[in-house]
């Protein structure tokens, strides 16, 4: 029987840990974080769902996100709802959301909740 020592690997062959502390990127967020982000941006997107359609006409939105949006208005079954708002959610990753927290503000349509 052959014994070996426990070697810590060296150099090449070590992954990077990307966990917060670890050898990897420093700045990289949590993942946590990233849910959190998510889902602020996510409440965003839910919000645009509660403006009437002449409030959404205003607003500079993506024809992609402005479709999904209206068929959120749309449905009626807390499933479906639920679903087409995490396509919102992800639709609004792909965009800078202080441009539409400003147009929302100046609304008075309350984010979140």
């Amino acid at each position: 029987m052959v014994r070996r020592s426990h070697q810590p690997p060296s150099g090449d062959d070590v992954e990077p840990d990307f966990r917060p502390g670890g050898r990897g990127d420093p700045e990289a967020p949590s993942r946590s974080q990233r849910k959190r982000d998510a889902l602020a941006l996510q409440k965003l997107g839910v919000a645009l769902t509660r403006l009437r359609v002449t409030q959404l006409a205003t607003l500079d939105l993506p024809d992609e996100l402005r479709t999904a949006v209206l068929e959120a208005q749309r449905l009626r079954t807390r499933p479906a709802l639920a679903r087409q708002q995490q396509y919102i959610g992800k639709l609004m990753r792909h965009l800078d959301p202080a441009p539409i927290e400003q147009a929302l503000l100046g609304l008075n349509v309350k984010v979140g909740g």
